[in-house]
C-alpha cells in the first residue's frame, strides 16, 4: 500500500491537489452589498451602495448613505478588501442625492483612518465638479487635521474623472466597463460591467428598461439589478406612477430583462416597495415567468 502511495498515483494526486487549490485560490470575486434601499429612509436598507471585492481589494459602486459604517461593518466579518484604508475607488452610477449623500464620508472617513492614497472617483459629468466642491467645503476639516496635532496620512485627496462609455479602469484584478442607461432626464447615467479572472458582475445602476443591460450581461455571473413593486406600485398616486414607470423597472420587466440577459444569479437591489413588502419583488418576478436564481439583496449580503 505504502509502494502504491508512492508510485505514479501519488504524484497525480498531489498535481491533481495543487491544481485544484489553484483554482480555489483564483476564484476570489466576491459581490458585497453595502446598502440596498432606496430615497426614504429605512435603518435595515442603507443608501444604494455596493462592492466587488477581489484578491482583497474593493471597487465600489455608487455612496449612498451609511455606505462607510457598513463597509466597516462588512470588513469585520471578513471581507478585507472593506478594512477602511483600501477604500481607494469608487464608480458614481448618476449623481442623485441618494447615490451620493455618502460621498465625503467616503472621500473623508478612511483617511481619517490611515488610507494613504487618495480616493479615486469615476462617473458621468458632474462628477468632478461635485468631488471638487466637495473638497472645498471640507478644506477648513483637512487644513486642521493635517497642520494641527492629529497624525494623519497622506490620502485625504479625491482625484475624479468625468467619464465617457467605454472602458473605464483597468487593473491586475479587474476591468471596468460603463455603459449608458436611461434614468429620470439624466443625460448621463450608468451601469457598470466588472470583468475579473472568475467572475463577470454587471450593475444596472438605476434605470428604466434597456437592451444595454441585456447586452452587457449576456449570460454573466451576477446581474445587480434594481427594481420595484408592480403590486405596490398599483397603489401609488398618479405623479408618482408617471416618475417611477419613466425612471425604474418593475419587476415584470426585470423577469422579461433577466430572460433574454441570462445572468447566472440576478440580485435584486435599490429595492422599491411601498408597502414594505420586500419578499413580494421575488414572488412578483417568478410570477411574471422568470425561472433562473434570484436572491433579494440584503445590507450586508455577500453573493
Amino acid at each position: 500500500m505504502t509502494r502504491w502511495l508512492d508510485g505514479p498515483m501519488a504524484r497525480f494526486l498531489l498535481v491533481f491537489c495543487l491544481v485544484m487549490t489553484a483554482v480555489s485560490v483564483a476564484q476570489t470575486t466576491k459581490v458585497v452589498l453595502l446598502g440596498t434601499g432606496a430615497p426614504p429612509p429605512n435603518p435595515e436598507r442603507s443608501g444604494p451602495a455596493l462592492a466587488i471585492q477581489v484578491n482583497e481589494s474593493s471597487y465600489l459602486v455608487d455612496a449612498g448613505p451609511g455606505v462607510v459604517r457598513r463597509a466597516a461593518t462588512a470588513a469585520k466579518q471578513g471581507n478585507k478588501g472593506l478594512e477602511m484604508p483600501k477604500l481607494t475607488h469608487v464608480f458614481i452610477t448618476h449623481l442623485h442625492s441618494d447615490h451620493t449623500l455618502g460621498l465625503p464620508d467616503l472621500m473623508f472617513t478612511p483617511w481619517v483612518m490611515q488610507r494613504s492614497e487618495p480616493l479615486h472617483v469615476f462617473g458621468p459629468p458632474g462628477t468632478e465638479h461635485m468631488v471638487q466642491a466637495l473638497q472645498e467645503a471640507y478644506r477648513d476639516d483637512v487644513a486642521n487635521r493635517t497642520q494641527g496635532l492629529q497624525p494623519h496620512a497622506p490620502g485625504w485627496k479625491a482625484i475624479a474623472m468625468d467619464v465617457q462609455p467605454g472602458v473605464i479602469y483597468q487593473d491586475a484584478n479587474v476591468k471596468v466597463t460603463a455603459f449608458k442607461v436611461p434614468h429620470a432626464g439624466w443625460k448621463s447615467a450608468y451601469g457598470y460591467k466588472f470583468e475579473t479572472k472568475d467572475r463577470t458582475v454587471v450593475v444596472s445602476g438605476d434605470c428604466t428598461p434597456n437592451e444595454e443591460v441585456v447586452r452587457q450581461c449576456n449570460g454573466c455571473d451576477v446581474l445587480v439589478h434594481e427594481v420595484y413593486s408592480v403590486k405596490a406600485f398599483a397603489k401609488q398616486e398618479p405623479e408618482w406612477k408617471r416618475y417611477h414607470a419613466q425612471s425604474h423597472t418593475s419587476t415584470k420587466e426585470l423577469a422579461e430583462i433577466a430572460k433574454r440577459a441570462r445572468p447566472k444569479l440576478l440580485v435584486l437591489s435599490h429595492v422599491i416597495a411601498w408597502d414594505g413588502d420586500y419578499e413580494q419583488l421575488v414572488k412578483e418576478i417568478k410570477a411574471a415567468g422568470y425561472d433562473g436564481e434570484v436572491k433579494l439583496g440584503a445590507d450586508l449580503g455577500v453573493y
